[in-house]
């Protein structure tokens, strides 16, 4: 096995990791909050902005899905 083929091996292998462990968060979390910063008018110095709270949901499809995949490529 060359140092190549070694380094691709291991680059593999912590991509799997990290979509096993994305998944399992998706299924615990769901979804994930954000704030979104909308400006409304500018008067001179003055801003006038308005906050909105958006919830992103995970699907659960999606999740079992990265864990599969994840599963899959270790193996």
């Amino acid at each position: 096995m060359s140092f190549r083929e070694s380094e691709r091996i291991n680059i593999l292998k912590l991509s799997a990791i990290m979509l096993i462990i994305a998944g399992i968060l998706g299924l615990v979390y769901g979804g994930f909050n954000t704030n979104q910063i909308i400006t409304e008018a500018r008067l001179g110095p003055i801003e006038l902005s308005i906050r909105q709270k958006k919830t992103i949901e995970i699907p659960a499809w999606a999740s079992v899905g990265a864990i599969l995949v994840g599963g899959l490529l270790l193996l």
